[in-house]
Parts: structure tokens; C-alpha cells; sequence
């Protein structure tokens, strides 16, 4: 779990193996506590938004079946943890936002073991709405 908050957003990344078997976006029971965790933060800043990101590395899945690609697994991935954190953990469905970024948002380069473990994660951006961004940000809001 790599934790960072820069201006008022929290961001919180987690490995692959920490939530999900290889290839696969089905939450392991192991991952339960920590997404307990990231759910106490998020229900503690409850007039935040939350962005949940799953990314992959460039290896090509070859399935018939769902995940089809590193699009689907990316995007199924996002949303698994989004069901967790709001059947399991009760966090308002209406505050967060899953989506997939596959390959294409890497940290590091996918030419290594090490840099692909990187790539394949989740994560999770805890950030204000925009009125109390811009206040974070110290801008004043057009007025028209």
C-alpha cells in the first residue's frame, strides 16, 4: 500500500497481489482488511469524491471469456473494488467513480518483472468536489 496526499488528495495505490490472484479481478479474502481501511478514510472525509483507477501491465490476456483484455481486466478490476467498498463498507455508491486505464498509465517501464508488478494496480483518489478544490487550490471561481 503506497499512500500519498498531495493538496488536499488522498491517493492510495495497491498492488495487484495484494487484491487479486494473476489475470483474474475477483477481490481475494485476504485484501478485505485493508479495503476496510481505505473505507474508514473515505467515510471519514464523506463530502469527498472517490475515483477508483485499476491499471494493468502490456502483457496481452488471451481468454474467450471476461476479461477478454487488459481493458476489461482493468475495468473490472476498478469495480470490484468499488462493490466492496459499498456493500461490504457502506461507502455512498454516488461518491465514487471506477474506471479502467489497462496498459496505458504505467509508473515504470513494463521491459521488467519488477517494473510490470508495479503497473498492475489499483488505485484509489480520494479528492474534494470542485468547490472545495478550488478553495484547497486557493482560486477563486469565475464569476459570470
Amino acid at each position: 500500500v503506497d499512500v500519498k496526499v498531495l493538496k488536499g488528495v488522498v491517493m492510495i495505490s495497491l498492488s495487484d497481489k495484494m487484491l487479486y490472484k494473476t489475470g483474474d479481478y475477483n477481490i481475494l479474502p485476504a485484501a478485505q482488511e485493508v479495503l476496510g481501511k481505505v473505507a474508514k478514510v473515505i467515510n471519514d472525509y464523506d463530502t469527498y469524491s472517490v475515483l477508483i483507477e485499476g491499471n494493468t501491465d502490456n502483457v496481452p490476456l488471451a481468454s474467450a471469456n471476461l476479461p477478454k483484455d487488459n481493458w476489461d481486466l482493468s475495468a473490472l478490476r476498478a469495480t470490484s473494488v468499488a462493490k466492496i467498498l459499498q456493500k461490504q463498507f457502506g461507502v455512498n455508491p454516488s461518491r465514487i467513480t471506477a474506471g479502467g486505464r489497462s496498459e496505458y498509465n504505467p509508473k515504470t517501464t513494463n521491459a521488467s518483472v519488477s517494473g510490470r508488478a508495479e503497473n498492475r494496480r489499483t488505485e484509489i483518489i480520494i479528492m474534494p468536489k470542485l468547490d472545495e478544490f478550488m478553495k484547497l487550490m486557493d482560486i477563486a471561481p469565475v464569476k459570470k
